[in-house]
């Protein structure tokens, strides 16, 4: 019997293991635009690419839709949240005062590990964007991610965990746009970055928050220049 009861909670825990991976690969597809916006979600078809369960897929899709990743269409089931240009705007304004507030504290505390992540992660993104600017868009995915890396090592010492994560949820619905519409404006989002980089290293809050205020705002009117978004 006690066999039996370790066999089953064995099974009960790989059963979550694997909808938490199908968890992370919807809403990742969704974020990357793999899923794209207003993207009718079948079950069915859902199925055998993440390798899980009806009821389970459901119940993945109606925790996405707080995350405001999903939207739920009552009996017709789930589709891809759509992108819009106010939603844009209320995210990037959103990132703004989050971000702004926790780039203050970060700054006023962060000591000599946190410059060394600041830099490191600057770094990375630096390579990365020079790799996008020179043509190659092979490394998207990467240098998204390396851009949030360098963002949230910018607000690693404000002191709040729960800050960091209230910032880490707005920012990866921002980045949504991002990657869907592919929104990189070159030589200056670099210099923007790199500028952030030495107000991090002056300890310049200031003129950090203006520079975020700058850098985020931008994505918002290259999506509206573009004619992106309704």
């Amino acid at each position: 019997m006690a066999d039996a009861a370790a066999d089953g909670g064995g099974e009960e825990v790989a059963a979550l293991s694997t909808g938490e991976q199908a968890y992370e690969r919807i809403r990742q597809d969704i974020v990357f635009g793999r899923l794209q916006p207003g993207q009718r979600l079948t079950l069915d078809k859902l199925r055998p690419v993440y390798g899980v369960g009806i009821s389970t897929l459901r119940e993945i899709l109606s925790r996405l839709v707080p995350e405001g990743l999903v939207v739920a269409e009552g009996q017709r089931g789930f589709q891809v949240a759509p992108c819009t240009a106010s939603e844009l705007a209320e995210l990037a304004e959103l990132r703004l005062l989050i971000e702004s507030h926790a780039l203050a504290q970060s700054f006023a505390a962060g000591d000599m590990e946190w410059e060394g992540r600041v830099v490191a992660a600057h770094h990375k993104l630096a390579r990365m964007e020079e790799r996008l600017l020179a043509g190659d868009d092979s490394g998207t995915m990467q240098w998204k991610r390396y851009d949030f890396e360098f963002h949230q090592a910018l607000v690693s010492a404000c002191g709040s965990k729960a800050l960091l994560d209230l910032h880490a949820g707005i920012y990866e619905r921002y980045l949504r746009y991002q990657m869907v519409f592919f929104i990189f404006w070159g030589p200056t989002s670099i210099g923007e970055h790199r500028a952030l980089l030495d107000c991090a290293l002056r300890r310049d809050a200031d003129e950090g928050r203006r520079l975020l205020h700058g850098h985020i705002q931008g994505c918002v009117d290259v999506a509206l220049e573009r004619r992106l978004l309704d």
